[in-house]
């Protein structure tokens, strides 16, 4: 049954409450920050470059991208209030934001930029607060297809990259810094395992790097007047915002890369918990919503710095599941660093005098790692033909408008400037059709009651009723009532602790569906203590010498249910259970 989580195995050194030796947590951390302080750094120089903008503001815009990833790195560790996941989830730029950012600052400049991050950053907030309502609408197959078309849109300025050598330099000197940069990245990445590969991009750059200095075209100019330690306030464009018509074409795209940012956020935060600790435990919603919310205020951040917004860094979870240490501190002590070299301009002088062909080179195996992610997450979310439809449909319409071959005259200039980015009518396009399948789908009946046993009558009836509407085995109907039955106890149960007027005050809804022959049941209630998932695992280990009221209802559930999920968020439970026709049980 899935609902068995098992055991991590014993790889976990220090666990996400654990508190190692200060020295060996801030060493991690330095490696952390090492195999991620350049791609926060690049991301950045190349939307500040492919807009024509000048080498001070990239200066800045390099400041304010690593001041912002250490400050909300910190936060994601420690957690304050509601903001934060509560573990070691590294914050950087977001390549997902690149080609949005650079229309941006091409149409509008830096106060466009700020306006339409920070305005963004407002969706992220909303959708951390109310996740549990977004569920069904924002899927995987939603984030999968958006990345892929996140691809399609960075690809022009990146070939662009690719043949950008100075004037003058050898006709050799790009396709050659470009084959070394590439030809070493890949290499690494498909022989190495381990932790060999997290240093392929690193690798790669360095081999470019050589290759163009033997060609003369790396400029050391601002590397020699690079101070060692201060703030490019030469390079701050000012304080300001720009709400004119370009900002209302551009908030939709904006708004859309917010949201994939934070379904990368929701996935990553799902991760990090799995590999955190030594016994696995179900997923805690209320960690990833802090997780989302974290992620809003550190683009809240970049807006008002103007850089780039960030996102979290998957290679936290592989680093991580490598190292076996999960502590807290760790990620506190890389929020620190990053805040640290944020004020170090040498360091970032040394990284943006990186040649565009490197960067070129660098850039072009990240996209294609970002489009093979979304088909992943796609994939993974298991194919049907709804969702092949939905992915297939949405991707070829986001390539149309990309490329112009679908036509968009004789709309508003305002839908023309919104639809010719390809992410951005694909995304949109993906959207409508998962609501139409929703919206199309089997008829959910549902009942509104208090939580509460005296509702357990009305809840029978609404089952019995539902069983006979949609021709349910009479066996099946009374697992269903039986199973019911059960969660109502134990989500009241796991409030009981509570005071008896704010039990009495918990609404109950109860949805269902039926399923080739049998049905799936949710309880969305509002917040109280436990998880279902984990009690049943602990159940599942061993047998209590007398076992409480509780444990029996535990070990009906796992009997009569098929496979049982709870989400546990701020201030909702949902229990989702499936209950298979009892004929085709062995």
């Amino acid at each position: 049954m899935s609902t068995t989580p098992g055991r991590t195995g014993s790889a976990i050194r220090f666990q996400a409450d654990e508190k190692p030796a200060w020295g060996l947590a801030a060493g991690l951390a330095a490696q952390y920050c090492m195999t991620a302080v350049g791609g926060i750094v690049l991301t950045v120089a190349i939307v500040v470059r492919s807009a024509g903008a000048s080498e001070e503001y990239v200066a800045w815009a390099a400041f304010g991208g690593l001041l912002v990833s250490g400050l909300t790195t910190v936060v994601q560790a420690v957690r304050i209030g509601r903001f934060g996941a509560g573990y070691v989830l590294m914050m950087g730029t977001s390549a997902a934001f690149m080609a949005v950012s650079v229309l941006a600052l091409q149409q509008g400049g830096p106060f466009l930029l700020a306006a339409l991050i920070v305005v963004s950053s407002l969706f992220q907030f909303v959708l951390a607060h109310r996740l549990a309502l977004v569920r069904r609408l924002i899927t995987p197959t939603v984030a999968g297809t958006v990345i892929m078309l996140i691809a399609v849109d960075v690809t022009p300025f990146v070939f662009d990259f690719l043949d950008d050598a100075p004037a003058g330099s050898s006709s050799l000197a790009g396709p050659l810094t470009v084959l070394a940069t590439l030809g070493c990245t890949l290499a690494v990445l498909l022989r190495a395992s381990g932790t060999a590969r997290i240093w392929a991009p690193l690798i790669g750059v360095g081999a470019g790097c050589m290759t163009a200095g033997f060609f003369g075209i790396i400029d050391g100019t601002p590397l020699a007047g690079a101070a060692w330690v201060g703030v490019p306030v030469a390079g701050w464009p000012g304080f300001g915002f720009d709400f004119g018509p370009t900002f209302w074409a551009l908030l939709p795209a904006f708004v859309l890369v917010t949201v994939v940012g934070a379904i990368e956020t929701i996935g990553d935060s799902v991760a990090i918990q799995r590999v955190s600790w030594r016994e696995r435990r179900a997923t805690d919603y209320r960690a990833v919503q802090g997780a989302v919310a974290a992620d809003g205020l550190g683009n809240l951040l970049s807006g008002l710095f103007t850089t780039v917004p960030n996102t979290t860094y998957s290679s936290s979870i592989s680093i991580a599941e490598i190292t076996g240490i999960a502590a807290r501190r760790v990620g506190l002590c890389i929020g620190l660093i990053l805040c640290v070299l944020a004020f170090v301009p040498k360091l970032a002088a040394v990284l943006l005098s990186i040649p565009n062909p490197v960067i070129g080179g660098f850039v072009l195996v990240i996209i294609a790692v970002l489009f093979m992610l979304g088909a992943r997450i796609v994939v993974q979310d298991g194919m049907d033909y709804r969702k092949a439809t939905i992915v297939g449909v949405s991707f070829w319409v986001g390539v149309g408008f990309q490329t112009g071959q679908i036509s968009t005259a004789g709309l508003t200039p305002f839908l023309q400037q919104m639809l010719a980015n390809g992410m951005t009518a694909g995304g949109f396009t993906a959207l409508l059709l998962t609501a139409f399948v929703e919206i199309a789908g089997a008829r959910r009946k549902r009942i509104v009651a208090t939580l509460e046993v005296e509702s357990l009558p009305q809840i029978q009836r609404f089952l019995e009723e539902f069983a006979r509407a949609r021709g349910l085995a009479a066996a099946t109907a009374t697992r269903l009532t039986q199973a019911a039955e059960e969660t109502l106890l134990l989500l009241i149960g796991s409030d009981e602790e509570g005071s008896p007027d704010s039990l009495a005050r918990r609404k109950l809804r109860l949805t269902a569906v039926a399923e080739s022959g049998g049905a799936e049941m949710e309880f969305l209630a509002s917040g109280g203590d436990g998880n279902i998932e984990d009690r049943l695992a602990v159940i599942g280990g061993h047998a209590a010498a007398e076992p409480e009221v509780h444990e029996f209802s535990l070990r009906l559930l796992g009997h009569l249910a098929s496979s049982v999920h709870h989400h546990k968020y701020e201030d909702t439970d949902i229990v989702t259970l499936r209950v298979d026709p009892v004929e085709q049980e062995g």
